[in-house]
């Protein structure tokens, strides 16, 4: 690998968050369970019907435009991408080509070259003889790029299907689910600028996260809300640094981060081997195997000639400047801070790196420290609530198993202030606000009240603390002879006799203090 360049380019797929579907007014619900529950002529490409644009889901990629740096079209318009696949309703897909919606942009040091919108495909299931719940069947299909495995022995026959309590036994053949048709897609394409695969997984979650902060898509990819298709090429040195590419693979259905850091550095090394042994790189697509964490060819690649591209003649040019609710100055009001400037801004806290990336990355986390952060809780007591929400409640949320981006606590911000500054102000042990979180989390309440009854109050008294020692000293006569003698670690063995004896409410400070002072 040491004298090649590897290039890769992304484009990603992201269901935007809209009532209803791109050209229709059938629902986009993500969660339906039921099979073929929210169509209607127009998505299922019925002859004689006209679709409508839905505006929410131009403004959404419109937002997406701004907040990554790009160029807003003036002018845009839809367009017929011609092939035929079964989860493809009409037999073309309505798209963008000449005319995107933006252009240019820059994330993470990526540049950006187009964001288009289009209409997904349904949900193609691909089961072998099995039975299993629908859902179960669907979470497996991957739209476009599974439905391209299918052979022309997987046509869908009545007489092959037989329905069992619970599930749908298959002989070996395809399901179509149009719940997904026509559900407004958004379609982000990068210069081939991106040198290796940790790289592009971090560009990747560095998107989702954006579209989550615009409330543009959930782009939960277990979900199929965020697709990843990886364009990888590897280059000699030499022909690299003269800018010219190696031939290049389109990897599909890469539907986690893992899986594209795992697929490009595959297939890098693929490329590298057959390199070495003087044979050439075939371009093509090729599939993703997650159980044996290889590729797999699936076809040759196509190129835009072979989709016959051409403007939609039944729905409207958009005159992007004409529109009101498009102009960049209101879609730029409607913002929220973005993850970038909130970085920046608890950097000026002193934040650790560590600390910063998890309340960035979880809205659920972030939400409680912001609002501990307007109640002007002092800054050690902020520095302090950062590291209790990042390790101690992220811990909790992830042993619950709960969403860190969407959980509910039952608890307010106020009750973990008010958790926070009792251990600044030392009426509270770090074992003991351990506790009490835990206990706040499963039963909210009030931290104070809590800690009172759970005898966790800090103890500060000299005179009490002094009969502790004293008796922990009698009962660890060995231990105390060696801490004379200059072990340190008996010290320490000793206080943590202390804090148990008391349940954590001793004031740890007080009482190694106590000790040193009487085995002197």
């Amino acid at each position: 690998m040491n004298d090649y360049i590897l290039t890769v380019g992304l484009e990603i797929h992201a269901q935007l968050r809209t009532k209803t579907k791109m050209f229709c007014d059938s629902k986009n619900d993500p969660d339906e369970l039921r099979p073929n529950a929210n169509i209607c002529p127009i998505c299922m490409g019925h002859p004689g019907t006209l679709p409508t644009i839905n505006k929410e889901a131009v403004r959404h990629v419109l937002k997406v435009g701004i907040a990554l740096g790009g160029t807003l079209a003036d002018f845009t318009e839809f367009d017929r991408k011609n092939y035929f696949y079964p989860d493809i309703p009409k037999g073309y897909q309505l798209s963008q080509y000449e005319f995107p919606l933006v252009r240019g942009g820059e994330l993470r040091g990526v540049k950006i070259t187009r964001v288009h919108l289009e209409e997904d495909t349904a949900t193609s299931l691909h089961k072998d003889s099995s039975i299993l719940p629908f859902r179960q069947l669907a979470d497996k299909g991957s739209g476009e790029s599974a439905s391209r495995g299918i052979s022309k022995s997987s046509v869908l026959k009545d007489s092959d299907t037989s329905f069992s309590k619970g599930g749908i036994k298959s002989e070996g053949f395809s399901l179509i689910d149009f719940n997904r048709a026509g559900v407004p897609l958004m379609e982000l394409v990068t210069e081939p600028v991106i040198r290796s695969a940790k790289e592009a997984g971090d560009f990747a979650r560095e998107l989702q996260l954006l579209l989550r902060y615009l409330g543009v898509s959930d782009a939960n990819m277990e979900k199929g809300e965020m697709r990843i298709e990886a364009n990888i090429s590897l280059s000699k040195k030499s022909e690299g640094e003269e800018g010219e590419l190696g031939t290049k693979v389109e990897v599909k259905n890469l539907n986690s981060f893992r899986a594209v850091e795992r697929a490009i550095a595959y297939e890098a090394e693929r490329h590298a081997s057959l390199l070495d042994l003087g044979e050439k790189v075939k371009q093509e697509t090729r599939g993703w195997d997650e159980n044996t964490g290889k590729t797999f060819s699936q076809r040759s690649k196509e190129e835009a000639e072979d989709y016959r591209y051409f403007p939609d003649p039944d729905l409207p040019k958009l005159v992007i400047r004409e529109i009101p609710e498009f102009k960049e100055e209101i879609l730029r009001k409607e913002m929220p801070e973005l993850p970038d400037a909130k970085r920046a801004r608890y950097r000026e806290l002193s934040l650790k790196e560590s600390d910063i990336e998890t309340l960035v990355g979880s809205r659920s986390l972030s939400n409680l420290f912001e609002a501990m952060a307007k109640g002007r809780v002092e800054k050690e007591a902020l520095l302090l609530a950062a590291n209790y929400l990042t390790s101690d409640l992220l811990g909790l949320i992830k042993k619950h198993k709960l969403d860190q981006d969407r959980a509910d606590f039952l608890f307010t911000p106020e009750a973990i202030a008010e958790l926070i500054l009792m251990v600044t102000k030392k009426e509270l042990s770090s074992r003991g606000a351990k506790d009490v979180l835990a206990v706040l989390f499963e039963k909210g309440g009030d931290p104070r009240a809590l800690a009172m009854t759970l005898g966790l109050l800090q103890q500060n008294d000299k005179a009490g603390l002094r009969k502790v020692a004293e008796g922990i000293i009698a009962a660890n006569e060995k231990v105390a002879l060696d801490y004379k003698g200059g072990k340190m670690a008996a010290l320490q063995f000793l206080v943590g006799q202390g804090m148990k004896a008391t349940k954590g409410a001793a004031n740890p400070e007080m009482l190694r203090e106590i000790f040193v002072s009487l085995l002197r």
